[in-house]
């Protein structure tokens, strides 16, 4: 067998056994590392991270932060125990953090590690806001994305090192190895990251909306980050994020279903939106 057949032979046998699946959409997705080791790793991180940083505490936005959180991971534990996912969160340690910097972000690590940054309660503008965005953080966490980003790099780097071992007498290696990178990345991982954006985006409207937010807001928060943007966004094709408009469509064609999932669970009424 040649090498190339090898390799190639090789990467079909490592993905075949190497998948788990997406409990909000009952597809198979790449898991070339486990979150056995992938959770401790990201706990370890987290705690470097708050140790570095000027962590929010004993303010009503931290509490508000802590709380809101809490009441998202009880909406997923509903929901996945409903749905035939009892014990899906076991390994998680949920943890919610506010960290007094201009940057607007929020994040959770595997694991359920979460930060939001003081930068973006402004437009989150109240506390459903604040629902919004860590539920789609959240669903980040519970679908796995960050175990598969981490596969897609692990499948794109053993390509390049494929690709070099079967041309290594190539005199145009080079320029092989420049559109490889290309196109695997705008046709590829580019795309990869999208999806997970707005898969993201539609269970993180249900948590929200199992956590008794209207997720009609969804849309709303959205408008805003677009307005704080001022514009200043790459073309969707060459982003990791949806173009805004596509984000604010696609969120406003969502909230009806999340709202549907959420009457589900005898939820028919949302919290008022009470400014931050």
């Amino acid at each position: 067998m040649s090498i190339k057949r090898y390799i190639i032979l090789s990467a079909f046998v490592l993905l075949y056994f190497s998948c788990a699946t997406n409990p909000f959409t009952g597809k198979k997705t790449m898991a070339l590392v486990s979150n056995d080791s992938l959770f401790p790793s990201s706990f370890q991180q987290y705690s470097s991270f708050l140790s570095q940083n000027k962590v929010v505490t004993g303010t009503k936005d931290s509490e508000m932060i802590k709380r809101v959180g809490q009441r998202i991971a009880i909406a997923a534990e509903r929901w996945l125990d409903a749905n035939g996912y009892q014990g899906y969160l076991k390994d998680y340690k949920w943890e919610y953090n506010l960290v007094d910097d201009k940057t607007v972000n929020a994040w959770c690590m595997p694991g359920g590690k979460i930060v939001f940054y003081t930068g973006i309660l402004p437009i989150a503008q109240n506390e459903t806001g604040v629902a919004i965005i860590m539920g789609h953080e959240v669903a980040h966490a519970l679908a796995n994305h960050g175990q598969q980003r981490m596969s897609a790099g692990m499948l794109q780097q053993a390509g390049a090192i494929g690709l070099n071992v079967a041309l290594q007498n190539d005199e145009n290696l080079s320029l092989w190895n420049q559109a490889y990178g290309i196109t695997t990345s705008v046709g590829g991982m580019l795309p990869f990251s999208r999806s997970h954006e707005s898969e993201a985006d539609r269970i993180g409207l249900i948590l929200s909306a199992l956590a008794g937010y209207n997720p009609d807001e969804g849309a709303e928060l959205w408008k805003r980050m677009a307005s704080a943007s001022g514009g200043q966004a790459p073309p969707e094709f060459l982003s990791t994020h949806p173009a805004n408009d596509t984000r604010i469509k696609e969120l406003q064609q969502l909230a009806p279903k999340a709202k549907e999932e959420a009457a589900k669970f005898g939820i028919t009424t949302f919290r008022p939106l009470s400014p931050l």
